[in-house]
């Protein structure tokens, strides 16, 4: 660019130089037919009068000889040229101006930027300075990342978010503002699972293509980092048969019953007999009914890969895919995952603010994290593709703290480089890049090159030194060099030269005060400025930092607001009898109706399910319900009274939405139990009867 810029103004210079030639040339013309002698006598008289220009017949010779003598010089003088870039010699690195850069990139509109350092904004419409918002920050532990960065731009409140959120600090301290902006919050907390919104992964599979990326996503977050992958035969015939069990739920089973709590009673359902390869299992009959009707159903197609194992290496696979899932059989994890309160398409149309609350010393339960954010791109990109004509109506930025505690899509680099079209940034948020070395081996550079950028908090790590001192380039300065020698004719000179030296070198870079951040943005030089200071924010009272309320999420405003009665004991409800629920009918409509507090549906039983109420929540031997037609199996609905004896509390509740209606199946008479316990409708397999 600078080469560029010295040619044009060498042409500009040439230029003007033209202008004494020609006056020169018009000014020896009437003199040249006299020959040397007289044009040195007329010319001294020219110049007392230098304006006064004649036009004779030798003029136009005059000019072109005159112009061609020049153009000469010029000639000679650019093939003795050297490639000379003064002060330039050993790097052109220099220090960026924090007020030219934030002129160049941020908004007018104060509300429409992103925060980057104190004196620095970048504006949220990627059309109008051609950079995308993808911003990579690193910094060690207490640089500030969370602070100086996270936080300052979730106050902001000017997109949607999507918050990578440990231990929980930036959903307590901002939740009241985003709350009092008109912000939709949604949690997924995986520390405090009984406060969590529910997430069911089932909600949003739509075709083959996207089971095959959710099984993909989950197996590669249950591999334990580490492990032995030499051989992927298990892990292939683990995917093989989840991915059967998932395709079958999808295409085959009732809306209720699409979860993973059910993936594990089809698995429970499972049975392989190393001496008898002949037996069949209960799955093994719904899979063989299903084939019978549609042969080509991928489901079996996937199950029949399984079943091509022997009896002991089946086993195995069943015993692996079990333990892989084991944390859908706790009751925290399964209550979280049997129905959806996400509404992840919704991110992208209005205000909402999607909170992954994670534990910082606990990973067991972040693979839930891993298929969350596998689905939300789908979803967002689906809508930006095919419903908004390639852009979100509204930007969605996910801040992703503790990026390297989560696993992320497969081709996650892909995504970063085709998501500002969409409106849809990232930021990538680590303690050094040695995280992102171990996440990303191959592909690391390609992250950081896609993150157009770069915010350099502070740390202690030895290559992220390296790194950013390498980034920041060399520059040109002046070296003065002494010499002195001693005895009878001693000597001293002083030499003066040019060198160059790193704008940072790794040490100075380590050294680096707290209180400075370094930021790299694409196309410019690097700037050094004060890290944001949060107590600026105009937003700051609405938080704890400003003295503000913390966030409390899961309480009774969250819950449906029916008749709250707490369910922490046995005796805090009881299950209508027969002659009741016949009565029922003619009291419900009553002034003084006994039956006040009814629970008529799931949407309260659930609370009931999930409070730990009562260690048998079905009741199932005081359960009666009618015999069907065909000898088969009739469901019933759960009806529960509460105990007027005890007083209400809201806060008892948990919140949880939109269940579907409960249809509890009725116990088989003795010696002739349902083969699944669990009393699913769409296997329900009598032993010797299919």
């Amino acid at each position: 660019m600078k080469r560029a810029e010295t040619a044009r103004s060498n042409l500009i210079l040439w230029a003007v130089f033209l202008i004494p030639v020609v006056w020169a040339a018009l000014l020896v013309a009437p003199s040249l037919s006299g020959g040397l002698p007289e044009i040195l006598e007329n010319l001294t008289a020219a110049m007392n009068d230098p304006f006064h220009i004649q036009w004779v017949d030798h003029s136009p010779k005059c000019v072109l000889l005159f112009v061609a003598a020049y153009g000469m010089g010029i000639g000679i003088y650019l093939s003795t040229k050297r490639n000379y870039r003064p002060r330039e010699e050993h790097g052109s690195a220099r220090w960026g101006g924090a007020a030219a850069v934030d002129k160049k990139y941020r908004d007018k509109n104060p509300q429409k930027n992103k925060i980057l350092t104190q004196n620095v904004r970048i504006g949220l419409d990627g059309r109008k300075h051609r950079r995308n918002l993808n911003v990579l920050v690193v910094g060690g532990s207490g640089s500030g990342k969370t602070r100086f960065y996270a936080k300052p731009n979730v106050m902001q409140a000017n997109t949607s978010f999507v918050i990578l959120d440990p231990k929980g600090e930036i959903l307590r301290d901002t939740g009241n503002l985003l709350k009092a902006r008109g912000y939709d919050i949604k949690v997924l907390d995986l520390i405090n699972i009984h406060l969590s919104h529910c997430y069911n992964p089932f909600t949003y599979l739509q075709d083959d293509k996207d089971v095959l990326k959710l099984v993909t996503n989950l197996i590669r977050n249950t591999t334990p980092k580490g492990s032995n992958t030499n051989d992927p035969f298990w892990e292939r015939s683990e995917t093989a048969l989840l991915e059967a069990l998932i395709l079958y739920l999808l295409y085959e089973a009732p809306e209720d019953e699409r979860n993973f709590p059910m993936v594990m009673e089809m698995i429970a359902a499972a049975e392989v007999r190393e001496e008898d390869e002949t037996y069949q299992s209960p799955l093994d009959e719904l899979f063989e009914r299903l084939a019978m009707r549609e042969p080509e159903h991928l489901a079996v197609k996937q199950y029949n890969i399984f079943k091509l194992a022997a009896g002991k290496t089946a086993k195995s696979i069943l015993i692996s895919l079990g333990v892989r899932l084991e944390k859908f059989n706790l009751s925290t994890i399964a209550g979280i995952t049997t129905v959806d309160e996400m509404a992840l398409p919704a991110i992208g149309e209005k205000k909402t603010a999607l909170f992954a609350v994670i534990p910082d010393n606990d990973s067991s339960f972040n693979f839930i994290v891993g298929m969350l954010y596998t689905q939300l791109f789908q979803q967002l990109y689906y809508l930006a593709d095919h419903v908004y004509g390639g852009r979100l109506p509204l930007h969605v930025h996910f801040v992703m703290d503790e990026f390297s505690n989560v696993a992320l899509p497969d081709e996650f680099d892909k995504l970063l480089s085709t998501m500002r079209s969409r409106e849809v940034s990232v930021s990538i948020i680590l303690q050094n890049l040695a995280q992102l070395k171990a996440l990303f081996k191959d592909t690391w550079e390609s992250i950081v090159g896609n993150c157009d950028e770069f915010l350099y908090l502070g740390g202690n790590e030895q290559s992220t030194h390296k790194y950013v001192s390498e980034l920041l380039g060399k520059e040109t300065i002046d070296l003065n060099t002494y010499g002195q020698s001693r005895g009878a004719h001693g000597s001293y000179s002083t030499n003066f030269q040019l060198s160059g030296r790193e704008l940072l070198t790794p040490d100075e870079v380590r050294m680096l005060d707290n209180r400075y951040a370094l930021l790299f943005i694409r196309g410019e030089h690097a700037v050094m400025d004060d890290k944001y200071d949060i107590l600026k924010h105009p937003n700051l009272k609405l938080t704890v930092d400003g003295g503000g309320q913390p966030y409390r999420h899961g309480t009774t405003e969250h819950a449906l607001d029916w008749k709250a009665v707490a369910l922490k004991e046995d005796g805090d409800y009881e299950l209508l009898s027969e002659e009741e629920l016949e009565s029922y009918p003619h009291h419900k409509n009553r002034r003084n109706d006994p039956y006040e507090n009814v629970w008529k549906n799931q949407k309260g039983f659930c609370r009931l399910l999930r409070t730990g109420a009562d260690a048998d929540p079905f009741r199932r031997s005081r359960i009666r319900g009618k015999r069907s037609a065909s000898g088969g199996q009739q469901p019933v609905r759960i009806y529960l009274r509460a105990n007027p004896r005890h007083r209400a509390d809201p806060a008892g509740l948990r919140h949880c939405a939109n269940r579907p209606v409960a249809e509890i199946p009725r116990p088989e008479p003795a010696g002739q139990r349902l083969s699944d316990p669990g009393g699913r409708r769409h296997h329900h397999l009598c032993q010797g009867n299919p």
